[in-house]
């Protein structure tokens, strides 16, 4: 039987992309990112941006810390600078709330578009221990979030 060979026996089979959105890209789309790539960065090639990008959210990056995930050396990024450079996405997926989710871009070929609302961590009152709680239950919802796309998948 030489001569014979598998379909695709050595290509490895190409990643879906996914594009994270918010406001700022300082808090759950940076979240949404690392969970993602923690639980499937092999099937799923990754990134984040926001609409007006800002700075990281310490609060976000301790809250993460917590949970090995460092996040500390993250770039916030342009959701419109992509946008720019012709990138493409199988999923793009909206994490702010749904009065920001209409702001962003419609990118080409997409399969699909979610959007998945989280209180921003930015917002937050109180003492630093009141928002680092809060922002843990953020965290926590997005991680939830993530794990039950991938489920679904």
């Amino acid at each position: 039987m030489s001569g014979i060979t598998q379909k695709n026996s050595n290509k490895p089979m190409e990643k879906q992309k996914v594009l994270f959105i918010c406001v700022h890209n300082s808090a759950r789309s940076q979240m949404a990112e690392a969970f993602l790539k923690q639980m499937a960065g092999d099937r799923f090639e990754v990134e984040s941006a926001g609409l007006e990008p800002g700075e990281l959210n310490p609060v976000v990056v301790e809250v993460m810390k917590e949970i090995d995930i460092d996040i500390s050396q993250n770039k916030t990024k342009g959701v419109f600078d992509f946008y720019k450079q012709g990138k493409r996405y199988d999923y793009v997926i909206t994490v702010c709330d749904e009065s920001q989710s209409g702001k962003c871009p419609v990118f080409p070929a997409v399969i699909e578009r979610l959007h998945w609302g989280f209180e921003d961590p930015s917002s937050f009152q109180g003492s630093l221990e009141e928002k680092l709680e809060k922002t843990r239950e953020v965290r926590d919802k997005i991680r939830r979030r993530v794990k039950a796309w991938l489920d679904e998948k």
